[in-house]
């Protein structure tokens, strides 16, 4: 009678949500304080002061039928000029408003994006580790998910796997950096050896192999080497997807962009197909007041060195410990080799010591766990004990 898909990802939803509904569950048994839940990208910092004054100011000041009506299905039009001129000034690159569409966040962005490319059958290259709802978005256009595993240890992309991966189906590349689950930022070389690859295979081809450049964590970065290269520069037939969620602590408010590269073949059919895709999905008219707050407050960051100063902590002490990580130097995840190969059965028994962690298996590539340390430091020193307790089991 159902959709079958759609009934089967209702009764099972991602494993991070499961085990942040049972660190609910948990807290409510024993007390909160007492569970050490690392399983959900929640930011633990507050939205920058910007935020809440700039919606006060608009709700005094505005007019409520225009404040909280419709706007343009792809977003208001001075919002969308705000965005498209911060991201030139800051980015080098030569956006024009009609480049832009606002999005209820990255989830709608990287949609909206598929589902503007997919037809029936088309492959969506990712590299692994990747955000486990990548699949979800591109099998429901109709795509399939092809994964590529990124080079061991530093996770950067494997050209030549990548190479191998691209056939005649190939529609597009999901770029995530920096990256959900394992911190890792792909560095400028990386990214220019990726773009020359796909200008090459888009020739043979005699299409384009576009690029879907999903950028939520884009300012979470902590080292002043870190460099996150803006890809739509170094490649024309790029979408980006953005939310902020994560820079400026919103991500109950759902709000979101789509830039659209002014270089891309076919510019004006590619930014149609967007808008039409919006549509299609019910997704025209991201949420008005936040459009317009978050166009006021455009480069207001929260503050990322709480998540640094966790970063420096979590990792030293599990290193110290003997546990094997990849280093992140961004976003604010920390991506654990587990001690046996079998992720989920690791994660079952550090329940004994009230850790939740995420097995890794759904983000394709089994013997780790994505522990995210958005939270707030003290319960990181609060959790040092038992993540000691529980590596002593394997000694």
């Amino acid at each position: 009678m159902y959709n079958a898909k759609m009934e089967e990802l209702g009764k099972k939803r991602s494993v991070i949500r499961e085990i942040f509904e049972y660190s609910k569950k948990r807290e409510a048994e024993i007390g909160p304080g007492k569970v050490f839940d690392f399983s959900i990208g929640n930011p633990s910092v507050p939205a920058p002061d910007c935020v809440n004054e700039t919606a006060v100011r608009l709700i005094k000041e505005c007019d409520s039928v225009e404040l909280h009506g419709y706007t343009s299905a792809q977003g208001d039009a001075g919002v969308r000029k705000a965005v498209a001129d911060y991201v030139n000034r800051t980015c080098g690159a030569s956006l024009t408003p009609d480049c832009i569409y606002m999005t209820c966040g990255a989830a709608a962005s990287l949609s909206v994006c598929i589902k503007a490319l997919a037809e029936e059958g088309d492959e969506f290259i990712v590299f692994t580790p990747f955000f486990p709802e990548y699949r979800v978005f591109t099998e429901a256009a109709g795509g399939t998910l092809v994964t590529v595993d990124s080079l061991p240890d530093t996770f950067q992309p494997d050209i030549e796997a990548l190479d191998r991966a691209i056939g005649p189906r190939t529609k597009a590349l999901i770029l995530n950096s920096p990256n959900n689950p394992s911190g890792a930022v792909i560095n400028e070389e990386s990214v220019k050896r990726v773009c020359g690859l796909l200008r090459r295979r888009s020739a043979e081809l005699g299409r384009p192999v576009f690029i879907i450049s999903d950028e939520p964590y884009r300012e979470l970065v902590y080292d002043k080497e870190t460099v996150v290269p803006y890809i739509p520069n170094e490649y024309d037939d790029t979408f980006v997807c953005y939310s902020f969620s994560k820079s400026m602590s919103l991500p109950g408010e759902r709000i979101g962009y789509v830039a659209v590269s002014p270089k891309m073949k076919d510019f004006a059919d590619a930014y149609a197909a967007v808008c039409g895709a919006g549509r299609a999905l019910g997704y025209v008219c991201a949420p008005s007041l936040f459009q317009r707050v978050t166009a006021k407050c455009l480069g207001a960051v929260s503050d990322t060195s709480v998540y640094r100063r966790n970063r420096d902590l979590l990792y030293g002490e599990l290193t110290r410990m003997g546990y094997s990580c990849v280093y992140p130097d961004g976003a604010f995840y920390l991506f654990m080799k587990t001690p046996e190969p079998d992720a989920a059965a690791f994660c079952e028994r550090a329940k004994k010591y009230e850790l939740l962690l995420v097995p890794s298996d759904d983000f394709g590539r089994p013997g780790y766990v994505r522990i995210a340390y958005c939270v707030e430091t003290e319960k990181i020193r609060a959790a040092l004990p038992a993540f000691e307790a529980l590596i002593k089991e394997y000694k």
